[in-house]
């Protein structure tokens, strides 16, 4: 009887194993297809436009290989600008070689948010992210969002959120992940108040780490079942 026992634990344990790796099989392939895409947003054209507050804006989702080295470079500038400080606040180091290896990585996809008015069209903000596995689960990472504060506070930050949330929706990851710095409060305002978003289960302060300079924040997308039912 106690062999018997031991052996249907053991069967259990690799039942488990099984599912695991199936899980992981199937997220890879999910994640493999969402960087697949031509354009992302090509399921959400009414999203392509932002009209509202006073700005008039057109939305792009590329991939960061097809981004001119103009639009790489005040994209970069950016995000230096708004962030460098917050890095140097937190105990990161910032590093302009690191930071473009980042942005110009071949898995980057970006959100890019040109506004027309008068004087022309150009760049206003962006969004920076990834489909990827994150703790073997499949994941839109947002690296980034940028915005110039003449944009600010009008509802375009919101849209773009919003937009990477139907992104995820539709490629079918569980969950959007993003990193904000403790010190960022205006940030973690955004995300948990306005966006909802929580506290992972990854981030250190749920992993006893509770001196940590930042948190991972996370959003849980409609799960795949309910998802492929529609």
């Amino acid at each position: 009887m106690q062999s018997t026992k031991k052996l249907t634990k053991a069967q259990m344990k690799r039942n488990r194993q099984k599912e695991k790796q199936a899980a992981i099989a199937t997220a890879l392939r999910l994640v493999k297809e969402a960087n697949q895409l031509e354009d992302p947003l090509d399921s959400f054209v009414p999203f392509r436009r932002y009209e509202r507050n006073g700005l008039r804006v057109t939305i792009e989702c590329k991939r960061g290989s097809n981004l001119s080295p103009v639009l790489l470079r005040w994209a970069f500038e950016l995000t230096k600008s708004n962030m460098q400080n917050l890095y140097e606040q937190s105990g990161w180091r910032w590093r302009d070689r690191e930071k473009r290896g980042e942005m110009e990585d071949g898995l980057a996809w970006y959100l890019v948010a040109c506004l027309h008015n008068d004087e022309g069209s150009y760049p206003v903000a962006f969004v920076h992210f990834r489909y990827d596995l994150d703790n073997d689960v499949e994941v839109v990472y947002c690296y980034e969002i940028q915005l110039e504060r003449t944009v600010r506070r009008k509802g375009l930050g919101k849209m773009l959120m919003q937009i990477l949330e139907l992104l995820a929706f539709k490629s079918q990851m569980k969950k959007v992940v993003l990193t904000v710095f403790n010190c960022n409060r205006s940030a973690k305002q955004f995300f948990m108040e306005n966006m909802k978003y929580e506290i992972d289960e990854t981030s250190p302060s749920r992993c006893d780490e509770s001196e940590s300079s930042y948190e991972i924040l996370s959003k849980k997308i409609v799960p795949t079942k309910t998802t492929n039912q529609q």
